[in-house]
């Protein structure tokens, strides 16, 4: 049996289908960059300190009954204290001036028992304005930002397997309508608890939709076409929905508006449902070859192009590779698939722990956040075009262990940086980002070509799942820099450098067409194959996710049959 991709090369790579399917799914990523980030803003903490009370007291004690505070070197008022209200009155009372009558050290101080004054220099509201999560309650916003990305871990782990099952358009869709429904409904949160639920809920909707729709598209398009939407198409995609956020929230700054307006957009992928096809080949892998076959002649009419009589041959042959249905326990179960697997579990984590935690960072470059998060943005335009240009030039090891070396070494020598150079700093750290950003888009598109249909969409989806624990310890991360300033640099670039060494171990997937099943998974080979090696897989052609269309007419010492497709004994 031919592979898939020769089978339907009659379409082309890129006509009119193709670029119906690149561009709208690639539109649909436009979402995921609009709201992955939103909490940078939802989330902010504006300036606060103490209400103070509509009470009898001079303007001399009430501009001095908020203590001041050194903060990063600067004087400001304090965000969780005031001095006894009674104490003060008292001595307003008695006509004594504060810092001139009074050393205001000696006076005892108490917590905001009346509340907080939030500015709305920044923000109109957020959610630490909406539920006071400061002072005592301030673990309550780093938590917040975590559960957005417990919520990315669930829907990743859940949507993979659902994909794999159900199909790669409805789960699209149907994860599409979660996060554009709960979102809204945040809008009505009554308090903190039933708020962190529907984002848990918003979040795992929002990288669901984002995992199908990439594999729905590397299964549709081929060639160059997947090349370039795997590694730039939808990540443009993503960044242009990225940076127009901080346009949302400069516009949008009461939170409740900011909510509604990024769930609205969600309403504009309705149509889509009727302009998206599913993947054919993953109707293949099911054994439904007539409804691939006339997704597949529906695209030849659009191409202009005529499509063959006969396009799967047998449906017999078809039914044989059908019958292969994969779970998650096939990514641990044979040795080769499990040591393959926990390898991308350690290069996505790094990746994904380096991504949030650098954007997460950056955000902070500039006093102006909607400045800083564009900035933050922007950066990520030319790391998904060298991707790109990785993907079609470059083996995949080699793109890693490029991107790799950039981003440990650029955050190990920030450290080194004098302290007056901070723009040094900045453009260490952005070069980080940068590298890293490359390395989240290549390691999709790696994994995409490493899994078998069947256990593709799992297979990426897992990965990402596992990646997500980085992604929730990223907050508290970089709270490490209260031990050491660039205690969070050292850490991801640590990860870094051991990633580095695991690259040394992993397979090779360039220009290879994607793999049926688990038999055709790549292996590790040496970066430089022996000449013995070379001449004996020179002789060696084989299916092996189809015997029934082989004969088998020998064996290598190795083990290995060697097959034919017409009963000729190939050399051993």
């Amino acid at each position: 049996m031919k592979e898939y991709e020769e089978t339907t090369a009659f379409l082309g790579q890129w006509g009119p289908y193709q670029k119906i399917v690149f561009f709208l799914i690639c539109s649909t990523a436009l979402a995921n960059g609009l709201v992955l980030f939103s909490l940078v803003f939802l989330n902010g903490i504006p300036k606060h300190h103490c209400i103070i009370p509509e009470v009898n007291l001079t303007e001399e004690w009430r501009a001095a009954i908020i203590p001041i505070e050194v903060l990063n070197g600067k004087q400001e008022l304090s965000r969780c204290s005031r001095y006894r209200l009674d104490v003060v009155l008292n001595l307003s009372a008695q006509g004594l001036n504060p810092g001139v009558d009074v050393n205001l050290t000696d006076l005892h101080q108490e917590n905001c028992v009346d509340g907080w004054n939030y500015s709305k220099d920044i923000y109109q509201s957020t959610f630490v304005s909406e539920f006071n999560l400061v002072c005592k309650d301030q673990w309550k916003q780093p938590f917040t930002s975590s559960i957005n990305f417990v919520g990315v871990l669930f829907g990743s782990f859940v949507s993979g397997q659902l994909s794999d099952r159900f199909g790669r358009k409805p789960v699209l869709f149907v994860t599409m309508a979660v996060q554009t429904i709960f979102s809204f409904v945040t809008i009505f949160s009554p308090s903190w608890t039933v708020l962190c639920i529907l984002i848990f809920l918003a979040s795992s909707g929002q990288i669901g939709n984002y995992v199908a729709g990439f594999v729905l598209g590397c299964e549709i398009l081929s060639g160059n076409a997947r090349v370039l939407f795997s590694s730039l198409g939808i990540s443009l995609g993503f960044s242009i929905g990225y940076m127009i956020l901080p346009l949302f929230a400069f516009f949008l700054r009461d939170w409740k508006s900011l909510q509604l307006g990024l769930a609205v957009p969600g309403l504009l992928y309705i149509p889509m449902w009727w302009m998206i096809t599913e993947s054919p080949r993953w109707l293949l892998s099911q054994g439904r070859a007539e409804e691939a076959e006339a997704i597949l002649r529906n695209a030849a009419k659009k191409n202009k192009i005529e499509a063959p009589d006969v396009i799967f041959g047998d449906p017999k042959e078809v039914n044989i590779q059908a019958k292969q249905q994969y779970h998650i326990i096939d990514l641990i179960r044979t040795l080769h698939v499990r040591n393959t697997t926990f390898l991308l579990f350690l290069l996505w984590v790094t990746v994904a722990t380096g991504y949030v935690g650098l954007s997460i960072n950056t955000a902070q470059l500039h006093p102006n956040p909607y400045l800083s998060c564009f900035l933050s943005a922007v950066v990520e335009v030319p790391a998904y075009i060298s991707s790109w240009l990785a993907l079609q030039y470059i083996s995949r090891r080699l793109s890693f262990v490029c991107i790799l070396v950039v981003a440990g070494s650029s955050l190990y020598l920030i450290q080194l940086v004098p302290e007056g150079l901070s723009g040094v700093t900045i453009a260490l750290e952005m070069l980080g980002k940068f590298a890293i950003t490359a390395g989240a888009t290549l390691v999709y598109a790696y994994t995409a070509e490493i899994y078998p249909t069947g256990l593709r969409n799992t297979g990426t989806a897992v990965c990402g799942s596992v990646s997500r624990m980085g992604s929730i310890l990223s907050p508290f991360l970089l709270s490490l820099s209260v031990y050491y300033k660039f205690m969070p640099q050292l850490v991801l670039g640590t990860l870094a450098f051991v990633s580095l060494f695991t690259t040394l171990f992993m397979p090779e997937t360039f220009k290879k067409p994607l793999p049926q099943c688990i038999e055709e998974m790549p292996k590790r080979k040496r970066f430089i194959p022996s000449k013995k090696n070379m001449k004996r897989q020179s002789h060696i052609q084989y299916n092996t996710c189809n015997l029934g269309s082989w004969r088998t007419v020998g064996r290598h010492k190795s083990g290995t049959p060697y097959l034919d497709e017409k009963g000729v004994t190939t050399e051993g």
